[in-house]
């Protein structure tokens, strides 16, 4: 059976047989069988385990996201005229669900979500989290949960925390689910969309690194590797106009891809839309504005992925698979609804009413013409 088949099947299961199914399926792939919720006691005892310089270094790095995303936010747009008010208002989105990778535990990405989410006023968060062997949560995900204002956590990975967030089984439906996944959780989140929202489908891990002559090998090697680390299916790209780096990548994963001259390598670099770009050469800001896709764009040789990763404050959570083309990073805007709304006034709606009126006439949809007739 491929891939969708067999996320549906979990998914119609689930969502046909609730709660009885949802622990049959985490007994099968998380070997957790005990409540889904995290109790005040397991986040006390997190907090416990958690040094205070480990507790400082978390603060300072969540101002730091907070403070790069805080410059998002969006207040209402108006424009007036004739008498009249159009514009967008923007609402937080009322519930969203974070899911957390528990085999691999991240959670500086509780905070990636968590900052833009508060930014944007959103009251209710919930997180999801496969637990370890022993059924317990990394503690630092719960410490960051809670540094965060988060009260609702829950023991649940994979497909079937997909369908608890969406079905609202053992806890309330979610308006929108957040956060990186494996292959079936990303085929999960795209058959639930529709009953819930959801932030993207994010692959693995990729990194494209521009360099000259100029550029430090010695950066470029360390970056390129640093995404490697994510996995077998992580993506690693060289374009460079220096044709001496060539022999100094030992790394066989690597790609590399040397050119004449910068105008070409920009081409490809948008060809290929990388999640991660590095610009590591002469006068990069120069070439910014040349580089139409990319989830997020690194420059210098201070600003290597990994920081941004981490602490830079810039997301992480990036599109991947050349999605850049039509996608973006995660933004204080992925969790707000824009509504736009209207408040005409007589003359300006008397004035201009033939224009929808004859649109009516063209489409034949003359219902919708008498509503704006019988106003004149």
């Amino acid at each position: 059976m491929n891939t969708e088949g067999y996320v549906r099947n979990i998914l119609d299961d689930i969502g046909e047989r609730k709660e009885v199914a949802l622990k049959e399926y985490s007994k099968k792939f998380d070997n957790y069988a005990g409540e889904f919720a995290v109790t005040e006691n397991e986040f006390r005892e997190a907090e416990e385990l958690i040094n205070e310089n480990d507790k400082n270094i978390i603060k300072r790095t969540y101002e730091r996201i907070y403070n790069n995303h805080l410059i998002q936010k969006n207040e209402g747009k108006f424009r007036f005229y004739n008498g009249s008010i159009y514009g967008i208002i923007y609402k937080p989105i009322e519930r969203i669900g974070m899911y957390i990778p528990g085999k691999k535990p991240l959670p500086s990405t509780v905070m990636m979500i968590g900052a833009p989410a508060k930014i944007a006023g959103v009251n209710d968060i919930i997180i999801t989290v496969a637990p370890d062997n022993n059924g317990k949560i990394n503690p630092y995900v719960l410490y960051i949960a809670r540094f965060l204002g988060i009260k609702e956590v829950y023991k649940l990975g994979g497909i079937q925390a997909i369908a608890a967030m969406s079905y609202g089984i053992s806890m309330k439906s979610v308006d929108k689910i957040f956060g990186p996944g494996n292959i079936y959780v990303n085929e999960a989140k795209r058959q639930v969309y529709g009953i819930t929202g959801i932030d993207g489908l994010y692959g693995p891990s990729e990194i494209c690194v521009i360099s000259d002559e100029t550029s430090n090998n010695d950066y470029i090697i360390s970056d390129l590797n640093s995404q490697l680390e994510h996995g077998e299916t992580s993506r690693a790209w060289l374009l460079t106009t220096d044709k001496n780096i060539e022999n100094k990548i030992e790394n066989k994963r690597v790609e590399i891809y040397v050119f004449d001259d910068m105008d070409t390598l920009i081409n490809k670099v948008n060809v290929l839309a990388p999640e991660h770009l590095e610009i590591q050469c002469k006068d990069p800001l120069n070439l910014l504005n040349r580089i139409k896709n990319a989830g997020a764009v690194y420059m210098g040789d201070y600003t290597p992925v990994p920081a941004g990763d981490y602490f830079l404050g810039v997301n992480h959570l990036l599109p991947t698979g050349g999605t850049s083309r039509f996608s973006s990073v995660l933004t204080v805007d992925d969790f707000m609804k824009k509504t736009s709304f209207a408040y005409t006034s007589k003359s300006d709606f008397t004035s201009d009413s033939y224009l929808g009126m004859r649109l009516a006439e063209i489409e034949n949809m003359n219902l919708h013409k008498k509503s704006m007739e019988v106003r004149k």
